[in-house]
């Protein structure tokens, strides 16, 4: 069975990356998950921080490696040997831009193929822009994210949990 990475910005990791995570670990040997390290973007978690919240929350997960990147997803997983990435889509929408990155990415790396994994309901409608921003007014967000991103959350926002 091959390797496959899980690509994504994690910026904070979700009970939702967190079973896609579990889900694909199931079908492959092993399962990179690849923070990337977005200089557009300005991540309230730096990249070692999301290294270490995705660690603690998938440590239950054996065949996962957390890694990191800057740069194109091409060459991380060139450099990685990896020829699958695994994404999962919440709606029309992740669809719709995923499938211009599978495309782009492709196009720049021929033997680079691209699986989409569907959320499952209970997930679909939760993101780490959403999170973020309940967290930011003080809201619960206990059951969507791992209880260690949860604490990391209240810690950032100044508030108890």
């Amino acid at each position: 069975m091959p390797v496959a990475m899980c690509p994504g910005s994690f910026d904070p990791p979700t009970r939702g990356h967190v079973d896609v995570v579990e889900r694909a670990s199931r079908y492959f040997e092993g399962v990179v998950v690849a923070v990337i390290a977005n200089p557009s973007k300005e991540p309230l978690f730096s990249v070692q921080e999301r290294r270490s919240l995705l660690a603690d929350a998938l440590a239950h997960v054996e065949n996962v490696e957390i890694a990191s990147f800057d740069g194109l997803l091409v060459d991380f997983a060139r450099s990685k040997g990896i020829t699958l990435a695994v994404k999962g889509l919440r709606a029309v929408s992740d669809f719709e831009y995923e499938l211009q990155m599978a495309q782009m990415n492709t196009t720049l790396a021929p033997g680079l193929d691209t699986m989409f994994m569907t959320a499952k309901p209970s997930w679909a409608f939760l993101s780490s822009s959403l999170v973020k921003e309940v967290a930011r007014y003080g809201g619960s967000v206990e059951g969507l994210v791992p209880p260690g991103v949860a604490t990391a959350l209240s810690e950032r926002y100044g508030r108890e949990r």
